[in-house]
C-alpha cells in the first residue's frame, strides 16, 4: 500500500463494517464475535446508517458507529472509541438503551422487542483491574439467571488483545483490528489470508491509494492525536494537583503531629513541676 491505514481510525471503521459493499464483512464480524450468543447465525443485515463516501470526503462525517438490523429483526451496534471518555460506560449503557427502546412506535406492543446487541471497541483498557480483553454484559442475576434474553453490551479491549495463534474467527478480527496499520496487503500473513481479511485489506488500501480518502485520514488521525494530548495534558495537570494535595496534607499532618509533641512536652513539664512541688510539701512537714 501506499501509506499505512489503521483499521482502528473512525471512518476508515465505518467504511469496512458500514458500507453496503461490505455488508458481508459485517455479517462475518457479527457472527465471529456473537457466535456462541446467537440462537441462529445472521444470514442478511440492514445497515440502518450506512457510511457515505461522499460525506466522508466532505468532512461531513459525525455518526461513526454502525446500526443494522438482521434477518430476524435483531439490532445491532457497533463502535469504536480509542479514548476513554468521561462517563463511556454511561454512553454505552445509553447507547444500547436507545435503541433497544426505539423499537417500539405508538401502539406496539413489548412482544415486539427483538434483543439488541451493542458491541464497542476500546483503545484504552476500561476493566484495568481484569486481565481478560473480551467482556460479555447480559441481563442476567448473580447466580446466572437470565431476566430476559435480549442481547447484551459486548466490550472488546484492544490494548489487552495479544495472541500469535488466530483459532477463532473473532481471534482474525481482533488481530487485524490491533495489526491492521503493519500489515502488508501485498505479502499477508497466513492469518490473513481468507476471503474477508483480503476484502477488509482492500478497504484499507483504497483509503491509502486515494489521495482525497487519505487526506480527510490523516485529518481524523490528527484530531485523535490531538485528543489524546489534551487528555495527557489534563491527566499531568491532574497529577500535579493531587500531589500539591497529597503534599498539603502531609503538611497539615506534620503541624498535628508537632502540636501533639508540644502539647505532651507541656503536660510533660507541668507534671514534673508537680512533682516537684510535692517533694517540696514533704520536705517541709
Amino acid at each position: 500500500m501506499k501509506h499505512p491505514i489503521d483499521p482502528k481510525i473512525d471512518c476508515v471503521f465505518k467504511a469496512l463494517l458500514g458500507a453496503e459493499r461490505n455488508r458481508r464483512l459485517l455479517i462475518h464480524f457479527l457472527n465471529a464475535i456473537l457466535a456462541s450468543d446467537l440462537a441462529a447465525p445472521i444470514t442478511e443485515v440492514e445497515i440502518l446508517n450506512p457510511y457515505n463516501e461522499r460525506e466522508f470526503l466532505d468532512d461531513k462525517l459525525s455518526i461513526v458507529d454502525v446500526k443494522a438490523r438482521d434477518q430476524t429483526g435483531r439490532l445491532y451496534q457497533v463502535e469504536i472509541q480509542l479514548l476513554n471518555v468521561p462517563n463511556l460506560p454511561a454512553r454505552i449503557l445509553y447507547g444500547w438503551a436507545d435503541l433497544y427502546s426505539g423499537q417500539l412506535q405508538d401502539g406496539d406492543g413489548y412482544d415486539q422487542l427483538k434483543p439488541t446487541y451493542a458491541i464497542w471497541l476500546l483503545g484504552q483498557a476500561l476493566r484495568s483491574k481484569t486481565a481478560e480483553a473480551v467482556h460479555r454484559f447480559r441481563w442476567r442475576d448473580e447466580q446466572g439467571r437470565s431476566l430476559v434474553d435480549h442481547g447484551g453490551v459486548w466490550l472488546l479491549e484492544l490494548s489487552k488483545y495479544a495472541v500469535e495463534t488466530v483459532e477463532t474467527e473473532q481471534d482474525r478480527w481482533l488481530k487485524f483490528f490491533v495489526e491492521g496499520d503493519r500489515l502488508d496487503d501485498e505479502h499477508l500473513p497466513p492469518w490473513m489470508q481468507t476471503e474477508e481479511m483480503r476484502q477488509a485489506m482492500s478497504t484499507l488500501k483504497a483509503f491509502s491509494e486515494k489521495e482525497r480518502a487519505y487526506h480527510a485520514y490523516q485529518a481524523r488521525q490528527n484530531y485523535l492525536r490531538q485528543q489524546k494530548s489534551i487528555e495527557n495534558y489534563l491527566n499531568a495537570l491532574l497529577a500535579e494537583v493531587e500531589q500539591a494535595r497529597a503534599e498539603k496534607e502531609q503538611a497539615q499532618v506534620e503541624i498535628e503531629q508537632a502540636r501533639a509533641a508540644e502539647e505532651q512536652a507541656r503536660a510533660e513539664k507541668e507534671a514534673a513541676l508537680a512533682e516537684i512541688e510535692r517533694l517540696k510539701a514533704l520536705l517541709r512537714n
